[in-house]
């Protein structure tokens, strides 16, 4: 009796796991998880929303990122299988800041809603940032001149690789902020395609409305 009795326990707790599985609808009022992967019907990641320890490294042009440190929040993934987007946050006493990022398809970020602050100086920042890549699908031949450049000790033959992959439209272009700055400017603040600032419309920190048009070599004119 005593064996039917278990044999009947587990084959219960069996049925009643099973049912649990197989329920399609199922309604908690609190889960408590490390890390959490929303998938389509035939398994295609999308979502994933974790801690900063199991946070996904994500996907470019179908390859898994090195594995790095990135901050709790949610990751976006697209049809093709790439990181798309993100919200990420964080805050301690030294920073703080919350960062939602839109990727362009196969590439990096190029648009920012962001709050940044260093928490010690009681110095922020907060807007939205704009940024172009001149080279389009450039981003492997990006990873693979930043992997040459790290090898680079010498500071000039630094600086010369540097120039050469923004001369070659590899690196990101900064092309406008409307926000709040760390200096306390707050407004608007366009540059051209090579980066450079060109109109900058804002209040100034001592409360002075501005509007400026600056030539390459940043000079306002007349």
């Amino acid at each position: 009796m005593k064996i039917y009795a278990g044999l009947l326990t587990i084959a219960f707790a069996g049925i009643v796991l099973y049912l649990v599985i197989r329920s399609d609808n199922k309604s908690y009022k609190e889960i408590t998880v490390e890390r959490i992967n929303v998938v389509e019907k035939n398994g295609d990641l999308k979502l994933v929303i974790s801690n900063s320890e199991r946070q996904h490294q994500g996907i470019v042009n179908g390859k898994p990122l090195t594995k790095r440190d990135r901050q709790a929040g949610l990751i976006f993934f697209n049809s093709a299988g790439d990181e798309c987007g993100g919200l990420v946050y964080d805050g301690n006493d030294k920073e703080a800041g919350l960062v939602l990022s839109v990727d362009k398809y196969r590439d990096d970020q190029i648009m920012q809603f962001r709050y940044i602050e260093n928490t010690e100086k009681n110095a922020r920042t907060y807007g939205i940032q704009f940024w172009d890549y001149p080279k389009e699908d450039g981003y492997d031949e990006r990873n693979k001149a930043f992997d040459e450049f790290r090898k680079i000790e010498d500071e000039q033959e630094k600086n010369k690789a540097y120039l050469k992959m923004k001369q070659a439209g590899l690196l990101p272009e900064d092309r406008m902020f409307v926000g709040k700055r760390m200096n306390n400017e707050t407004g608007l603040f366009i540059n051209d395609d090579q980066g450079r600032p060109r109109i900058k419309i804002y209040i100034d920190g001592a409360n002075n409305p501005k509007i400026e048009f600056l030539d390459e070599n940043g000079n306002v004119m007349k």
